[in-house]
Order: structure tokens, then C-alpha cells, then sequence
């Protein structure tokens, strides 16, 4: 029996179906407000294991959900889906604009994270390979079986090898950290058994990072464990070292080193997705994130607010504004759910820091709790219980704990498959006809 909702409901369009999009619609009172929630793609997906599939640990869909799927659930149930790509926001019109539609809006709630920054050097992203979306994670883990193939083809041709199995990390953070920890995996236990015709010393893993330790946000001790353990998987840390520039695969670096290197992977910083404001003077801050008051309103925008990622809030223990962590993100979702459905903005948020915590390989893990740090096998299995629980799907759950036993007891994957995707018919990205795939 379906209850008969007004149709003075006001209209709220959340952009980024992301830990904020999704936790906001869940919360959000139906009967109050007709929602609609718009994503580029039709899947809510989960960052912090990107670097797996990339590595060939997990599938694409073991990490991703439909957002359809999600919406039929009893929270999310009555929030509509669109699928799409904001391009413009119009402040005067209230109104925001995708490749297909035009939403109008009583409020409007931008949740749509961050992009790759290549810090003033935009050509980059044609020669180096990223990890901020499942799509990109895909292309790095097909070039990566690409390159090891390739090079058990070349027996005879060591220099030919050497640059195939050449890989380089840029950044030093929970992502890179995790990759190159990963591929040193690969070097250390995958090769020998699975690509026998190549010597794991060929490998060569390059982590590269700017300032003079590794995972900057976290502790001292977090750093120190972390740069042991890639070490003992066999990757080759630079610190104090920054990218000048990649041509013609040579990276050069800021020490006047040189590189070569056709498998660059980028994870060195990270920026607000971009949109075009129509009707205002008003201006995306530093790194390109929207700057909010303590009730996540975006300054100088009314109706308008920002949650996590591309969120900039600065608090008396955050001065530098909050870390762009997903449990900033679920904390501002529900804290602004709560004041949307009083219509009342009477609490000032305050982040609820649990914690951070990265992983390097098998029982190798760092962890910043609020009141201890751990390392090696303890953090490694709270890392993994936490990383679990906060998938979405109880399919995906028990598909990813089965894929991290199997593995931890077999020492491999079944996921090793190299699919190249098909060239024609020629599409743009929404399936008409173009000059480009």
C-alpha cells in the first residue's frame, strides 16, 4: 500500500552518490523532501580498495554497488536516481545542469569528492595512470599483466625487459603506500610462482615521495613501520624526491635523477571535482573544495551546502581545514540530515576522529587509533575488519572476506585476467556516436 506523499515537497538534489550522497539520501526525511540523487555512474563504489583491484586482489564489482539497488532499501526508499554529469550549477535559477536534464532545486547538496591533482601540470594525465575511480583502477591492473606478459616474451632482450618491468609510484600517502606495497607482493610472491620464466630482481617498484617521510597524516611510528615493510617486499623508497616532469617515459626528479619508466602510477594529491557556478561571484577555495561554516552551508550560497571530500571546513583541532576521509564525510552527511529534517541549524559539527590506518601487504598494516598505535599482524586484521563492515552489500562482503582468505592461504588470485577491451564501433562515453571512445 503506498502512503500519499504531498506534492509541496521541497526539492533537494544531492550531487555524488559517494559515503556522503549515500548516507544523506538514507537519512533524509521522504515525506519532507522529493530527493534526487545524481551520479556519473549508476554504482556506488569504494575507494580504499581501488589499489586492490589494481593489483589484481579483487574484481571491480566486488567493491561496487548499484545505486538502483541501494535506493529500493528501506532508508534510501523513495530517493530517485539520475544518471549524469553536473556541468553547470545555476545559483540564481536554483537549477543544475547534466549532458541530459535540468533539476531544479529547494536545496542542493554537493558531495561529489575529488579528482586526480596534478598540481599545474594538467598533461600528465595522458601518460600516467591514476586511481580515483574502479574504471581507472581496471586500466592499471590490465597494464600491469600487459607488462609481465610482454616481458616473459622477451627472453632474450634484458633491456627490453627492464623497461617493461619497470614501475614508479608517485606519492607517498595511504594510496600509494597500499599500490607499491601491493606490486612488491606481486614481486615477491606472485612472480616466482606464476611467471616463472622471469627473475623477480628484474622487478624494479620506485616509490616516490616529496617530503621526508611516508603517510604524512599519520604518526611518526605509522611512517617508520610503513617504510620498513615496503622495504622487506622489496620497493625501492625515495624520500625528499618530487616528479619534475614525465616525457618520452623518462621521469625526471627533483634531484636531477633520472628514470625510465612506462608505468607510472600517479597518487600524489588529489583536488575538488570542478563545476561551472553560474549567477555568483562565489568561488571554490583551497584545492578547489568548497568552503562551508560548521553547519556544512556553503559560504556565500544560499540553499546550498558541501559534504566530505569536496568540503573545506576549518575547526579549532583542524585548523588547516578536515581530512578528506570518508568518516568525515558519513559524520557531515548525518549531522546535516538531522538539521535538514528539523530544518533547524542550531549544532555546530565536530569530527569525531577514530582513527587512521593503512595497509603495506599480508600482515603488514599501520593504525592510529585514538589511543594506540599498532602495526604488523593486530592492525593489519582491524584494517581489514574495518574495510569489510563498510562495504555496501552483504553479496560483496562475503565475495571479498572469501577472495582475502583464499589468498592469505594460497598465496594467489584467480584474478590475474587480462581483458582488452574492443575498439569499435567508435562511442563517446554515454554511447552516441563520436570521434573518440
Amino acid at each position: 500500500m503506498q502512503t500519499n506523499i504531498p506534492d509541496n515537497r521541497k526539492k533537494v538534489v544531492v550531487i555524488g552518490g559517494g559515503f556522503a550522497g549515500i548516507n544523506l539520501v538514507k537519512r533524509l526525511d521522504k515525506k519532507k523532501y522529493d530527493i534526487v540523487l545524481v551520479d556519473r555512474n549508476n554504482y556506488h563504489s569504494f575507494p580504499p580498495l581501488f589499489y586492490q583491484i589494481a593489483s589484481c586482489g579483487l574484481d571491480a564489482d566486488n567493491i561496487c554497488f548499484p545505486l538502483r539497488r541501494e535506493m529500493q532499501k528501506s532508508k534510501a526508499k523513495g530517493t530517485r536516481y539520475h544518471m549524469g554529469e553536473v556541468q553547470t550549477i545555476d545559483i540564481t535559477r536554483k537549477e543544475v545542469v547534466t549532458q541530459f536534464e535540468t533539476l531544479p532545486y529547494d536545496y542542493l547538496v554537493i558531495a561529489a569528492g575529488c579528482t586526480n591533482n596534478f598540481f599545474g601540470n594538467p598533461d600528465l594525465v595522458k601518460y600516467v595512470y591514476t586511481l580515483k575511480s574502479a574504471n581507472e583502477a581496471m586500466r592499471v591492473r590490465n597494464h600491469i599483466l600487459d607488462r609481465l606478459e610482454r616481458a616473459c616474451l622477451a627472453k632474450h632482450d634484458p633491456e627490453k625487459r627492464r623497461k617493461l618491468l619497470s614501475f614508479v609510484v608517485v606519492g607517498g600517502g595511504p594510496t600509494g603506500v597500499e599500490m607499491a606495497g601491493a606490486l612488491g607482493e606481486m614481486k615477491r610472491d606472485i612472480i616466482p610462482r606464476e611467471y616463472t620464466s622471469l627473475d623477480p630482481n628484474e622487478v624494479k617498484i620506485i616509490l616516490l615521495e616529496g617530503t621526508d617521510r611516508l603517510l604524512g597524516t599519520m604518526s611518526k611510528e605509522s611512517s617508520e613501520n610503513a617504510e620498513q615493510y615496503l622495504k622487506k617486499l622489496l620497493v625501492d623508497v625515495n624520500l625528499g624526491v618530487k616528479m619534475d616532469s614525465y616525457e618520452d617515459f623518462i621521469v625526471k626528479l627533483s634531484n636531477g635523477q633520472e628514470i625510465y619508466s612506462e608505468s607510472v602510477i600517479w597518487t600524489a594529491g588529489i583536488t575538488g571535482v570542478t563545476f561551472k557556478l553560474e549567477g555568483t561571484d562565489v568561488k571554490p577555495g583551497r584545492g578547489n573544495r568548497f568552503v562551508v561554516d560548521r553547519y556544512n552551508r556553503v559560504v556565500g550560497l544560499d540553499g546550498v551546502f558541501a559534504l566530505g571530500d569536496i568540503s573545506y571546513m576549518e575547526t579549532e583541532d583542524f585548523p588547516h581545514g578536515l581530512p578528506q576521509l570518508a568518516q568525515v564525510a558519513i559524520q557531515q552527511s548525518q549531522l546535516l540530515a538531522k538539521q535538514l529534517n528539523s530544518e533547524r541549524f542550531i549544532e555546530q559539527f565536530k569530527y569525531n576522529d577514530k582513527g587512521s590506518m593503512a595497509t603495506i601487504g599480508r600482515n603488514l598494516a599501520v593504525a592510529d587509533l585514538n589511543h594506540a598505535h599498532l602495526k604488523g599482524f593486530p592492525a593489519w586484521l582491524i584494517w581489514m575488519f574495518i574495510h569489510l563492515i563498510s562495504l555496501l552489500g552483504m553479496r560483496n562482503k562475503i565475495t571479498v572476506l572469501v577472495n582475502w582468505i583464499w589468498a592469505y592461504f594460497s598465496y594467489s588470485t584467480s584474478l590475474r585476467l587480462l581483458f582488452h577491451t574492443t575498439r569499435y564501433p567508435l562511442r563517446t562515453r554515454w554511447g552516441e556516436r563520436g570521434e573518440h571512445l
